[in-house]
C-alpha cells in the first residue's frame, strides 16, 4: 500500500513532552531518593540527552510531566544563580557556559504535575493545555540513542512530508515482543513503514511483526481526544498505544525505523553499555577510559592462561 504526503495545512513540529512521573523501581535503591532520568551517564544525566535531542530537531518549547519525588529535574533545568556566580569567580568559564546552556535562549520550559500515575496516555493527554492544536513529540529518557543526527530530527522530516503521526521502531526479537508496542505494516519505503496497527506487549505467538515501538513518537493533536475518551487498558492504564490504534483507524500513521544505535537505559545491562559507549566517545576521558578497558581485557586473558597452565 502507497505511503503518501498529505496535502494538507503544513504545520512543524515545536514543542516536545517528557513523561517523567516513572518510580524507577528497577533501579531501586538508586531511584528511592534520586529520580532515573537524573541518572547519569558520564557527565549528563539521561533526560538532558533526551532534551538535547529535541532541541537539535527544532523543538523551543520542552514540556515534563512530573510526579512526587522529581523536583530535582526542574532545578536541572532551572537557572542555578549561586553555582554560575561561583563558576564565573573561579574563571570556570567552559563549565559556565555549559550550565547556562542547558535550556539556551529562546526556549521555554513547563512542568505539570501528573497526580497518579496512570499510565503513559494519561502522562500525554496531561500536556494537552500547553501543546494546543499543534503537532508534538513524545521523548522517553529511558531511551537513549547514539546517531549521528538525531532521531528526532529523522522522524520531524519525515512528519514536514506526510503530515501523519510518526513513531519510532525498530527490529527486536520474538522472544522480546512482550516488552513492546509491536506495530503490523501495511507496506515500505525505504526507513518508512505505513502502520496497520499496533499492539501494546503481545506474546511471542500473537505478535503481528517484530517492528517494536521505541521511545520516540511525533503525534497530531488529535491524539488528545482518543487519549480522553479510552478506557483503562493494559495494567488499568490509560495506553498511549491503544489511542494509536484508534488513529490507525482514521488516518495515515507512519513508523521510521531510525539510524542509530538504542540502549534500553530503563535496564540495569542497557544502562551499563550506555555508558561504556559513550564514556569511549567522551572527549575528555574516552581515550583514558579506551586505555583502562583494553588494559582489564589484556589482564583477563592473562589470568586465563595462568589458570590453564595450572590445570595442565
Amino acid at each position: 500500500m502507497k505511503i503518501w504526503p498529505m496535502d494538507t495545512v503544513r504545520a512543524s513540529v515545536r514543542t516536545a513532552v517528557f513523561p517523567v512521573a516513572g518510580m524507577g523501581t528497577r533501579f531501586l535503591p538508586a531511584t528511592k531518593a534520586t529520580p532515573k532520568e537524573m541518572m547519569p551517564v558520564v557527565d549528563k544525566p539521561l533526560i538532558q540527552y533526551a532534551v538535547e535531542e529535541a532541541l537539535a530537531a527544532g523543538c523551543n518549547r520542552l514540556v515534563f510531566i512530573t510526579g512526587r519525588g522529581k523536583r530535582a529535574i526542574a532545578d536541572h533545568f532551572d537557572v542555578a544563580y549561586e553555582l554560575e556566580t561561583e563558576l564565573e569567580k573561579r574563571g570556570k568559564n567552559q563549565l559556565l557556559d555549559e550550565i547556562q546552556n542547558i535550556v539556551p535562549r529562546g526556549v521555554t520550559t513547563t512542568f505539570i504535575r501528573q497526580p497518579r500515575a496512570l499510565g503513559l496516555g494519561h502522562a500525554v493527554l496531561m500536556a494537552r493545555d500547553v501543546v494546543g492544536d499543534n503537532p508534538f513529540a513524545v521523548l522517553l529518557a529511558d531511551d537513549l540513542i547514539l546517531s549521528q543526527r538525531p532521531v528526532l530530527l529523522q522522524m520531524i522530516e519525515q512528519f514536514d512530508r506526510y503530515q501523519a503521526a510518526t513513531l519510532a521502531i525498530q527490529q527486536v526479537s520474538r522472544e522480546e515482543c512482550d516488552r513492546y508496542g509491536i506495530i503490523s505494516s501495511l507496506g515500505q519505503e525505504g526507513q518508512i513503514v505505513r502502520v496497520g496497527g499496533i499492539v501494546e506487549k503481545p506474546s511471542q505467538n500473537m505478535a503481528p511483526s517484530t517492528l517494536g515501538v521505541v521511545g520516540r513518537y511525533v503525534l497530531p493533536a488529535r491524539i488528545f481526544d482518543l487519549l480522553e475518551a479510552l478506557p483503562a487498558g493494559a495494567g488499568g492504564e490509560i495506553q498511549l498505544t491503544d489511542a494509536i490504534a484508534q488513529l490507525v483507524l482514521e488516518r495515515q500513521v507512519l513508523a521510521c525505523e531510525f539510524e542509530g544505535r538504542r540502549f534500553d537505559c530503563g535496564d540495569k545491562l542497557g544502562y551499563l553499555q550506555a555508558i561504556v559507549e559513550f564514556a569511549l566517545l567522551h572527549s575528555g576521558v574516552g581515550k583514558g577510559f579506551a586505555d583502562y578497558l583494553q588494559g582489564r581485557v589484556d589482564q583477563q586473558k592473562k589470568g586465563r592462561r595462568k589458570v590453564s597452565v595450572r590445570a595442565l
